[in-house]
């Protein structure tokens, strides 16, 4: 390591007890100033140039805005019909009345599942906030525990899309990695599937029911109640098997996405037309258009009503995703200071086996720069000359480590952190205590799952 190096480590650390310090201190600056500052501050400290810091700025604002915000925006608006049409009520009354107060987490936890195997972590939990708000508020109602309803409701749901998100082909993250490595998508999704289970039970359910006591958070009042009224567009009852194919639409075809990625030769027309429907922003906007015209137009609904209450569901997440886009740039600004560099020759001066310096590096990369991309591509490309010639080494097990690496310990340079922070009205401790500490115990338990497999007989 050299001294710059050092120095750019020590920014990053210092540029993160900053941030938190003007959020939590007795200045309160808005998140989103405190995160502009801290880029600015942090580019300066490390020698950027002043036009391509405020172009870092520019840049990661507007990526991630075009990655998640559009999709949040439609999401907003397709949980606002989903909740006025009653579907979303009648759901939660569905899983409350088949599951007790204790397994409702499990319950959770096995919806998140199934929807986190073709979305994203951020469109996953956009999916399914209008449903982890309506069944926290009816648990609320019922008083049926102490503590927060909203974390016992949410956790699991962090749990199972972050360990989805992070081990299991297509997401583009496993995928990096196995491209990368040349190895097998069929044993790494495996893999995956297997190491993914034990990590959402002790990240989700079971750390549920532990924090959940021990916190009080209750999100913004008008975020409750855009995702849990009724019948507020004059339509008929909607039937539950109509409501959930509504509410799935854009998971199932994300799925079909994911399923021809697999399948279907990438020149053909079926995986062209497959990618294009199952493309986040696509599958998004048509959600929202076969809600609106199954459930209101169809049904007679008040149009003029509809027009107003999507209106209205935009109101409650601008500042979200405006604290979303400062993480980005908060992201982008690291990344373009090097500090990833510095990371990787931290690294190199360790010797340990690879599946546990692939699941480091990667750990080290997305906790400095805010990116679980960066953290893969970078692991997987200072291993890749070990695939093809460490003897014995299990190949798709080292793409998995490197996924389950760059999932640990989400905090505030990351746009997912605040995605939950906000959504859920969290202070930054409560956040920590819910997403950052969830994540991390996916990324150990899974790192511990690839030892664990790495002792038997490889697939295949």
């Amino acid at each position: 390591m050299t001294a710059n190096d050092v120095h750019l480590l020590v920014a990053a650390l210092i540029s993160v007890l900053v941030l938190v310090g003007l959020i939590v201190s007795r200045i309160r600056m808005h998140p989103l100033l405190a995160l502009l500052v801290v880029c600015v501050g942090v580019g300066f400290v490390t020698g950027m140039a002043p036009d391509a810091l405020a172009q870092a700025i520019t840049n990661g604002a507007g990526k991630t805005l075009g990655a998640v915000g559009v999709v949040i925006a439609l999401g907003a608006m397709l949980g606002k019909i989903l909740a006025d049409t009653g579907v979303t009520d009648g759901l939660a009354g569905v899983i409350l009345e088949r599951a007790s107060a204790r397994s409702i987490p499990w319950a959770m936890s096995l919806v998140a599942f199934i929807v986190g195997i073709p979305m994203f972590f951020e469109v996953g939990l956009v999916v399914l906030l209008p449903l982890i708000f309506s069944v926290a508020r009816k648990l609320e109602q019922q008083q049926a525990l102490k503590g927060s309803a909203y974390v016992y409701v949410g956790v699991p749901v962090i749990a199972a899309l972050a360990a989805m998100h992070g081990m299991v082909p297509p997401h583009p993250g496993p995928l990096t990695a196995i491209a990368t490595l040349k190895t097998s998508v069929g044993a790494t999704m495996i893999y995956g599937f297997i190491a993914a289970i034990p990590a959402i039970v002790l990240g989700g359910p079971v750390y549920a029911r532990f924090i959940a006591p021990r916190l009080a958070v209750r999100p913004d009042q008008a975020l409750i109640d855009q995702f849990s009224t009724g019948q507020a567009h004059g339509s008929a009852p909607v039937g539950m098997g109509l409501g959930v194919l509504v509410a799935l639409l854009p998971a199932i075809l994300m799925l079909v996405h994911a399923v021809a990625e697999i399948l279907l030769p990438k020149t053909g027309f079926a995986f062209k037309l497959a990618a294009f429907l199952g493309n986040p922003v696509i599958a998004m906007l048509i959600g929202v258009l076969f809600a609106a015209i199954l459930l209101v137009y169809a049904r007679r609904g008040d149009a003029e009503k509809l027009r107003e209450s999507l209106g209205a569901s935009l109101k409650p997440i601008a500042g979200i995703l405006l604290i979303i886009a400062g993480g980005g740039a908060f992201q982008q600004v690291l990344t373009d200071a090097r500090v990833g560099d510095a990371i990787v020759h931290l690294t190199q001066a360790f010797a340990l086996p690879p599946l546990v310096l692939g699941w480091i590096i990667s750990m080290l990369l997305s906790v400095s720069t805010g990116s679980a991309t960066v953290g893969i591509v970078g692991a997987s490309g200072l291993l890749a000359p070990l695939a093809g010639v460490e003897p014995g080494l299990n190949v798709p097990l080292l793409a998995l480590s490197i996924g389950c690496g760059s999932l640990f310990f989400n905090y505030a340079n990351h746009a997912g952190y605040w995605m939950v922070k906000e959504s859920f009205g969290m202070t930054m401790g409560e956040a920590t205590k819910t997403i950052s500490v969830v994540q991390s115990i996916v990324a150990l338990v899974g790192l511990g799952m690839v030892l664990l497999m790495n002792m038997l007989p490889p697939l295949g």
